[in-house]
């Protein structure tokens, strides 16, 4: 007998690592999005509901990431019969932490094990890259770490061009998301067109000893790369609330650094150890009561493995 339902999970995650803009992030332990999809006779992909979004996402089907993605995954697979789906938010949407992503990839992974996973993890790439690129284009920074897990390097949207980088073992991540939007669209749009030499230079110079930090699991001079860049948070920094406020009252608390997570305004915290992550937390929330801005604060670590199924019958 096929299945007739499929539950997927997908981890937030963290994009850029400060320099490395759109090619370099990472998956989280917590939060992610769920993903329902139940088997249909009638061809396509259908919306049954939106669950934890305050009705903010789109439900029409083609503007919506999760069915974009669940229908390149029928498309790829050849079948006819269709999918309907339940999505489970556990991502605030333009948060910086790759809510459009995880539920792109969530309904790919759910459908393709729906459909008995006739395609390996690495095929339902391009089909979760459909789903993100209604919402912020084709780039692979939050989409690989979210399906494949751990810290990816993109150096293109072809599966093989998405390299797995070490783990540390002693990083742990504080993250803290105060209470307003940032769109990627937004964010995307305050970047420089062009960038001086000089920055180029240095930008890259970063990137280089941000990989060469991972691989040895310096976790300070991660942290001091990732600090490093010149281009992104420079024109962005105005979007985020309490940035600078943050960063002090972060390294102050035992952090290696703090960086802004994808386009904002959660901002990622790096520390080598859990006490020091368990302080940097309350510090931040400090910082933003202080100021009377909501936020929600956690620590948490890399996520292994990505997106999986988390029932299928």
């Amino acid at each position: 007998m096929p299945f007739s339902t499929a539950e997927a999970f997908a981890p937030a995650t963290v994009a850029n690592l400060g320099v490395g803009f759109d090619i370099l992030g990472l998956a989280l332990d917590e939060p992610g999005d769920v993903v329902i999809a139940e088997r249909t006779e009638l061809p396509g992909v259908t919306l049954a509901n939106i669950e934890g979004d305050g009705g903010r996402l789109p439900r029409t089907p083609s503007k919506n990431t999760a069915c974009v993605a669940a229908q390149s995954v029928l498309r790829a697979a050849g079948v006819k019969h269709g999918a309907r789906l339940t999505i489970k938010k556990g991502l605030p949407s333009a948060s910086g932490l790759g809510s459009s992503a995880a539920s792109a990839v969530a309904a790919a992974v759910a459908v393709n094990a729906l459909l008995e996973n006739p395609l390996p993890k690495a095929d339902l790439l391009p089909a979760c890259l459909d789903g993100e690129a209604i919402a912020s284009g084709y780039h692979p920074d939050n989409v690989a770490p979210c399906l494949f897990g751990g810290i990816t390097l993109a150096f293109g949207i072809r599966a093989h061009q998405i390299v797995s980088l070490p783990i540390p073992s002693s990083l742990y991540l504080v993250l803290v998301t105060p209470d307003v939007e940032v769109p990627t669209a937004q964010a995307r749009a305050v970047l420089p067109a062009t960038v001086p030499l000089r920055q180029m230079v240095k930008q890259t110079a970063m990137v280089a000893r941000l990989i060469d930090a991972i691989y040895r699991g310096d976790i300070p001079a991660m942290s001091a790369a990732m600090e490093g860049d010149e281009v992104i948070e420079a024109a962005r920094a105005h979007l985020m609330p309490m940035l600078a406020e943050a960063r002090t009252a972060a390294k102050a608390s035992g952090a290696q650094g703090l960086v802004i997570s994808g386009a904002g305004p959660t901002l990622c915290a790096v520390c080598d150890n859990p006490e020091a992550a368990e302080d940097v937390t309350e510090a931040l929330r400090i910082v933003y009561a202080e100021a009377h801005i909501e936020c929600m604060a956690r620590w948490t670590q890399v996520a292994v493995d990505g997106a999986r199924v988390i029932r299928a019958q």
